[in-house]
């Protein structure tokens, strides 16, 4: 069940990313990350979210799933409430077998956004301590 709500915000925050800020031309100053650099961010992120204790093991597929959804909602203007909303985002990292404490998850969140889109860190950081969570 949880997949699929997962998958269902995956899919929603998808679409949106693609249909918001939509010129209809091409973008040729978006430039594709390179294999190698992608491998170098996943190593990065998941060196950081394997200092998390979590409950259970989540996979590193389990947890590369997160970090892209994250930056596209975060491009897209919403918050880390909305993110790891239940009725919201839908993407608070947690799995069928495994599970993060709110703490461990605002720390996985952070790692997530400064490897793969650090220009939110900022405000991720600042919507975090806002609410002495973090």
């Amino acid at each position: 069940m949880r997949h699929t709500t997962v998958l269902l915000a995956c899919l929603l925050l998808a679409g949106a990313a693609t249909g918001c800020g939509s010129s209809g031309g091409d973008d040729k100053s978006a430039a594709k990350p390179s294999a190698s650099s992608t491998a170098g961010n996943d190593a990065r992120y998941l060196k950081a979210a394997r200092q998390i204790k979590f409950n259970g093991t989540p996979t590193d597929g389990d947890l590369l799933l997160y970090p892209d959804l994250w930056c596209k909602g975060l491009d897209a203007g919403h918050s880390v409430k909305w993110l790891f909303g239940i009725h919201d985002g839908g993407l608070y990292p947690v799995g069928e077998d495994w599970g993060t404490a709110k703490a461990d998850a605002d720390t996985l969140l952070v790692a997530g956004v400064k490897v793969y889109c650090p220009k939110n860190s900022g405000a991720v950081l600042d919507e975090l301590r806002a609410s002495g969570e973090y």
